[in-house]
């Protein structure tokens, strides 16, 4: 049985999507961020990345993570391919080359895109988006982001898809990361193609059903 540790308020979303899509049984663990927590070292905190029962799972003290069947993983998008590939279908790579492009945009995703993604996020949650501070954050975020944008925007143009002719794990990883971006719209009007895209992703069941999940969480 797989099991997936971190709530859904984290990147732990990102495996709970994919594991609706393949239609995966699991266990859910909510394993909250300690920042959330007002004392997450204290004895009756609830289970937290500073808990020594998580901790004795993944040392890191990060999530996500799995347990999959006795097999440790972390990082969410790794996890995502790891998945994919076990156990095949139309979300996994067909051929080697589709493979390889499916790990090729999920680490362009992951180190050209979220690390300025991320701070669009995080100016929000912690209420600094209308700051001068803030809006700095913002629109620095923004203008980095442009040139990620315009890549994917000429890729899609092609297909629709990420990878091949059909949603993989690859549009799904990615959809993740430019999720993040959703709290400057000016950057999706400017690429139809991945605005389009990411409604598609969006839309499908799998995707709303965790975000059910998700917003039933506590903030």
């Amino acid at each position: 049985m797989l099991t997936i540790y971190g709530v859904y308020r984290s990147r732990a979303s990102r495996n709970y999507w994919l594991a609706g899509e393949l239609g995966l049984p699991f266990v859910s663990v909510p394993v909250m961020q300690a920042r959330r927590v007002a004392e997450p070292y204290a004895a009756d905190a609830p289970l937290n990345t500073t808990s020594p029962d998580f901790l004795s799972v993944n040392p890191t003290g990060l999530i996500p993570c799995i347990d999959d069947g006795g097999f440790v993983m972390t990082e969410s998008l790794a996890i995502n391919l790891y998945l994919a590939r076990k156990h095949g279908g139309p979300l996994s790579g067909r051929t080697v080359t589709e493979e390889a492009e499916m790990l090729q945009w999920t680490m362009w995703a992951a180190t050209e895109v979220e690390p300025h993604a991320v701070k669009i996020v995080l100016a929000f949650d912690t209420g600094i988006q209308d700051s001068e501070e803030g809006r700095s954050v913002i629109a620095k975020a923004s203008e980095a982001l442009a040139r990620g944008f315009k890549r994917l925007d000429q890729h899609l143009a092609a297909t629709g898809h990420v990878v091949g002719d059909r949603f993989t794990v690859a549009d799904l990883n990615l959809a993740e990361v430019f999720r993040y971006a959703m709290g400057q719209p000016a950057l999706f009007d400017a690429a139809p193609n991945v605005k389009a895209w990411l409604a598609r992703c969006q839309a499908r069941p799998a995707f709303k059903a965790m975000m059910e999940t998700r917003s039933g969480e506590l903030e």
